[in-house]
């Protein structure tokens, strides 16, 4: 047997398989090639366009929360103003209100300082507190030094003005601030032989009786005691000094108040017990109470002198009881925490 080659047949087979292998190489490489060029283009576009909001005028979280809506971020410049008032707020922008930009675009925000303190003002006839708060808050500079300061501890006089109020100061009204100062006051302390007209408060429920200690002022302390058979739960039962007697300003009124008739399974009755700093004169202090349901509610507000805070409370165990002083946290504590 013969073998015999068509070598017109080979050529033509092995030129037509490499045809078919050529285009499609090529043809892959042109399809690499577009997928690479549109990657390109989408990765390249530009960001959507937006519109700048307005924010002139506005509180600086206010003008922060617009521009996140609209994809822009601040770039902020602090400088003075004419008036206090324009503290922390917007005072210009760059790009202007309604011009469109890209998306990511930064927006220069200049922010009020408020005024430039050149010369220390009259504090006088103005309570000291009030005056420790607004020193803090528009005397401090950019650095975090405070550019006005009181000097503690402060120096107290009786007076006929009301308690807390500035008698007289110094530096002088009007002197001119080269650097950080030190400011002396003179405080009322208040008059020197002040009494009270004790109020009556024996029976009075627990809640009436609080609401008259709270206008009065006086200072008092609270005692618990099992009520008899004949007797109203959570009423005053007795106090000292009797009332409508005259007492010294400063007088500790014992009050004693017995206890409920019912009480729920999960409640406590109980009292509350801190020992406040002595104050030269009375401050406002605030009970409240978180419930476990997350409400907030106000027990008790007065002026207070200082000492032992005592104070009657019925309440569901798991409560918060959070004491504060001029808006100053002190303590709290947990009902039927052991």
């Amino acid at each position: 047997m013969s073998i015999r080659f068509d070598l017109s047949s080979i050529e033509d087979y092995v030129s037509n398989h490499l045809r078919v292998f050529i285009l499609s190489v090529a043809a892959l490489v042109l399809f690499a090639g577009i997928i690479a060029v549109s990657v390109f283009f989408i990765a390249v576009r530009g960001a959507e366009q937006t519109m700048v909001p307005d924010v002139v005028g506005k509180e600086l979280t206010e003008a922060l929360l617009e521009l996140q809506v609209k994809e822009l971020y601040p770039r902020l410049l602090l400088r003075y103003s004419q008036t206090s008032s324009d503290r922390g707020r917007i005072m210009e922008q760059e790009p202007k209100p309604g011009t469109i930009v890209k998306a990511g675009r930064r927006i220069r925000l200049v922010v009020s300082q408020g005024v430039i303190v050149n010369k220390v003002e009259n504090f006088i006839g103005r309570n000291i507190n009030d005056v420790k708060m607004d020193l803090q808050a528009l005397y401090t500079q950019t650095s975090g030094l405070a550019l006005l300061s009181v000097r503690e501890p402060v120096m107290y006089d009786f007076s006929s003005e009301t308690p807390g109020t500035i008698l007289a100061q110094k530096p002088e009204p009007g002197t001119d601030i080269s650097g950080p100062m030190t400011l002396e006051f003179v405080v009322s302390k208040g008059r020197e032989n002040s009494a009270v007209t004790v109020p009556n408060l024996t029976g009075m429920g627990l809640t009436e009786a609080l609401g008259v200690i709270g206008n009065t002022g006086i200072n008092f302390q609270f005692n618990i005691r099992d009520r008899n058979e004949n007797e109203k739960g959570e009423a005053v039962v007795s106090q000292m000094p009797p009332g409508n007697a005259t007492a010294p300003l400063s007088a500790i009124v014992d009050i004693t108040v017995t206890s409920p008739e019912k009480i729920a399974d999960n409640e406590i009755f109980g009292l509350f017990r801190y020992t406040i700093p002595v104050n030269p004169y009375p401050l406002s202090v605030r009970l409240e109470a978180l419930l476990p349901s997350a409400e907030r509610i106000r027990l008790f507000t007065t002026d207070y002198l200082g000492g032992e805070f005592t104070l009657p409370y019925k309440l569901p165990v798991g409560t918060v009881l959070v004491l504060s002083m001029l808006n100053r946290e002190l303590y709290r504590e947990t009902v039927g925490a052991q």
